[in-house]
């Protein structure tokens, strides 16, 4: 700041807004006066005094500070200045840099809420949300219980944390911190020893209720690297709770199937075989089939055929997700006709029978029976 005041000519008329650096020449109970030079003294006092009042009872006189000009002249004919609002752009202007450079900057955590951590920085608030922790902090809570992600995050309070600037607005005085943005460039050299389809020992960290937090084990790969396992790459059927799939602290072997945004995603079902390799051979287009209700979503009900396979009646079976409750019960087991099935897309949409449709079925099956038994028949 002082750089750029001396590249400023000082004789200019000064304007509404301006940052200035004046000396303090004298200190009233409830006013602090300034030497701005050529452009005559300023004052500190009334609303602008008591928000820095904290600030300014420590300043003697003769020191010098910045300050920004809110009037050019009132009533005694003094520009009225003020310490606060100076204080705020300087930082902002520091922030900016700080961010452009990609720098890093140690916060203190002053609290937490279920979104994320809170802190102070030059003054202002700044937010740190759970989306942009490390993932040696990240909050690796089963079924993303929000009171105990809120308990994991209090831990961090009074705590000091190495972080990066990822975004602010000076008009709305918004500051976003991200933890993870400082780990980028080691990441991004960690990375290089990882490719998409390698086979990797990985060791389960952390289970949430959107997939497995592991830690990869490469030998050519000192520290800790991370990744995730979606709760759909764990296996082929349907997973609802990854805990009953793997446990804290147990070794996987694991494909990495994705290296992007310096994140890398594996799956588990990918070194499984694939239930649904040749499974026209089995099933068909038109088949009637039975299958168990295991789970209801906007888009209609999923049913298990056997333990790999999952096929999907459609809402528009029922017409509405209340009428699809009413019909069809979580466990129970009902007659369905195949009305496709697609093993590349791993897809297979069925349509409930009704009893009617069953008997016929029924019937029908029965009388494409072969004849048995009949001999030396005569016509």
């Amino acid at each position: 700041m002082q750089n750029m005041l001396e590249k400023d000519d000082i004789l200019k008329p000064p304007k509404v807004g301006e940052i200035v650096q004046g000396k303090i020449i004298n200190k009233g109970n409830a006013s602090i006066f300034l030497d701005l030079g050529p452009w005559g003294t300023g004052l500190i006092y009334g609303k602008e005094f008591y928000e820095a009042k904290d600030e300014l009872k420590d300043l003697k006189i003769g020191e010098t500070i910045f300050v920004k000009i809110v009037d050019l002249e009132n009533e005694e004919g003094y520009i009225e200045l003020s310490l606060t609002r100076a204080g705020k752009e300087l930082a902002y202007e520091e922030l900016k840099q700080k961010k452009e450079k990609e720098e890093s900057i140690t916060v203190k955590i002053v609290g937490a809420n279920k979104g994320g951590l809170l802190a102070r920085v030059s003054g202002m608030p700044a937010f740190l949300p759970v989306s942009q922790l490390s993932s040696e902090h990240y909050p690796k809570v089963e079924n993303g219980d929000a009171q105990e992600i809120l308990k994991a995050l209090q831990k961090f309070v009074g705590k000091e944390m190495e972080v990066k600037i990822f975004d602010f607005n000076q008009r709305e005085e918004k500051l976003i911190l991200s933890e993870k943005a400082k780990q980028t460039k080691k990441v991004k050299e960690m990375l290089k020893n990882c490719k998409v389809g390698d086979i990797v020992e990985t060791e389960v960290t952390g289970i949430v209720d959107f997939g497995v937090f592991v830690k990869l084990l490469l030998p050519q790969v000192p520290e800790a690297l991370e990744g995730l396992i979606h709760i759909s790459e764990l296996d082929w059927q349907l997973i609802e709770d990854p805990s009953k799939v793997v446990r804290p602290g147990q070794k996987v072997k694991a494909k990495i199937i994705d290296i992007s945004n310096n994140r890398i995603s594996l799956s588990l079902r990918a070194l499984k075989k694939d239930p649904w390799e040749n499974i026209e051979e089995k099933y068909r287009k038109g088949d009637i089939i039975e299958g168990k209700v295991t789970k209801f979503n906007p888009f209609g009900a999923f049913i298990k055929i056997s333990p790999k396979i999952q096929g999907l009646c459609h809402i528009s079976e029922f017409g509405s997700v209340k009428k699809m409750e009413e019909t069809l019960k979580i466990n129970e087991k009902h007659k369905f006709k195949i009305t496709l099935i697609d093993s590349k897309k791993h897809r297979m949409t069925l349509k409930l029978l009704t009893p009617l449709e069953v008997n016929r079925s029924k019937k029908k099956h029965e009388t494409n029976k072969p004849l048995t038994g009949l001999t030396n028949c005569l016509f």
